[in-house]
């Protein structure tokens, strides 16, 4: 068990902190226990689901304890009573929980315990709903910052596992009631398919793998415009973008998101349709996309000096401008640079506020920022990405769409202004 650990997090070269989602069930006890003998840097994280009373609390204090014992940080949320008492939604608050805690622990890795039976089950799950062949290839071992270690380990050896190393377990009552769709495959269809086959779970397995590998050729042909595709490749790339994003589908969603494509691919301005919880998909004439909720940057930066300044995704630099040559180009409005012309120095880096205004450039007078953003047909959900330079609440730069005619250059500039992206940030 800790070689095969061992070698995943060699394959994926990953280090620093490693968090577990830890349920205190046998795969992530079993998994957190590995982790502590392979001496990582590693913080166990587990939502207390508030479903089943004094045993919840009960499991929630046991998975305390063990990681205690062992050394290893702990970190506990309670589920809100308001949240829906469904796997969909429970399954949700996980994954918002989990990447919550990427981000209070500064990392982009997420360990969780995921078995070899859990994708053999996933995939007949995924059968039975009616899926395609993205469907099939089941439980991916990696996407984003989630990494499956244990996902070639048969749930039986992770039981002997902590049986041999007198491991505690919690035993979730909930996991034997076969109303939920997930344990009815488990304990009743599973086990009648093993009567015709007693290795169902590796024909399960086999077949994903199978149709990863098949995944990979169909996909390498498929065209990277949505709007230059016929219909049937237009549902394989939207199959693709739900798969990719863990989200569930059937025929039905597919074809309501394929007649949203046809009615809005002339849209200037671009409309939106819910694929999931804080998930939509965006549609204009240019693009389709996936585009998530985020909350929105209130992060406000005073700028009074020359020099560089960490916000958001980028570093804004402030440089004078000292050897001025004439046949110097003057960036675009849509690059990430500027020169200007400035009697001073105080200003704020932020997003948008109701009341913002600017002097767009060329033109006479101001104009309200969300015409201003409007007219040069921005994305609703991009607008609140944008940073701005302002002096109170006149924008002199939209980064990235323009300069204010206030700070515009007349003879020569008196500073350059630039914001680059970091690499690897995630807002």
């Amino acid at each position: 068990m800790i070689e095969v650990v061992k070698n995943f997090i060699e394959k994926y070269n990953l280090s620093g902190t490693f968090i577990v989602a830890f349920s205190g069930g046998y795969d992530s006890m079993c998994l957190l226990d590995v982790m502590h003998k392979l001496e990582l840097n590693t913080v166990a994280v587990h939502l207390n689901h508030n479903w089943r009373g004094e045993e919840s609390f009960n499991e929630a204090k046991n998975c305390e304890n063990f990681a205690k014992s062992k050394g290893i940080q702990y970190y506990c949320e309670i589920l809100s009573d308001s949240t829906a008492k469904t796997e969909t939604a429970a399954r949700e608050a996980r994954y918002d929980f989990f990447k919550r805690c990427a981000k209070k622990f500064n990392t982009d890795i997420v360990f969780t315990a995921h078995n070899f039976d859990d994708n053999a089950e996933t995939v007949l799950y995924r059968i039975i709903k009616g899926t395609g062949t993205k469907g099939l290839t089941g439980i991916c071992a990696h996407r984003d910052i989630f990494y499956r270690p244990l996902l070639t380990v048969k749930r039986e050896d992770i039981e002997n596992y902590c049986k041999e190393n007198n491991l505690n377990p919690n035993c979730d009552s909930s996991n034997t009631d076969t109303k939920y769709k997930r344990n009815f495959i488990r304990h009743k269809i599973i086990p009648l398919l093993e009567e015709i086959n007693p290795k169902v779970k590796e024909s399960l397995y086999s077949l994903s793998d199978i149709a990863g590998e098949d995944n990979k050729i169909i996909d390498k042909y498929l065209p990277q415009n949505i709007f230059s595709a016929d219909k049937s490749e237009k549902k394989r790339i939207i199959y693709n973008i739900l798969a990719e994003n863990d989200i569930d589908y059937d025929r039905e969603k597919i074809e309501n998101i394929l007649n949203f494509i046809e009615e809005n691919k002339n849209s200037k301005s671009g409309k939106t349709i819910s694929v999931a919880k804080d998930l939509w998909l965006f549609v204009n004439n240019k693009k389709a996309e996936l585009v998530k909720k985020e909350d929105k940057c209130t992060e406000v930066l005073k700028v009074t000096k020359e020099g560089e300044y960490a916000f958001g995704n980028g570093i804004f630099k402030l440089k004078s401008v000292k050897n001025y040559d004439n046949k110097t180009d003057f960036p675009k409005d849509c690059e990430n640079k500027a020169y200007v012309c400035l009697d001073e120095v105080n200003f704020e880096l932020r997003t948008r506020r109701d009341g913002d205004f600017i002097a767009p450039m060329g033109c006479e007078g101001t104009q309200k920022l969300k015409k201003y953003l409007n007219e040069k047909k921005i994305a609703k959900h991009e607008k609140d990405k944008i940073v701005f330079l302002c002096k109170g609440s006149e924008v002199l730069w939209a980064i990235g769409h323009g300069i204010s005619d206030k700070i515009k250059v007349v003879n020569k500039p008196t500073h350059m202004l630039i914001f680059e992206e970091r690499n690897g940030y995630e807002s």
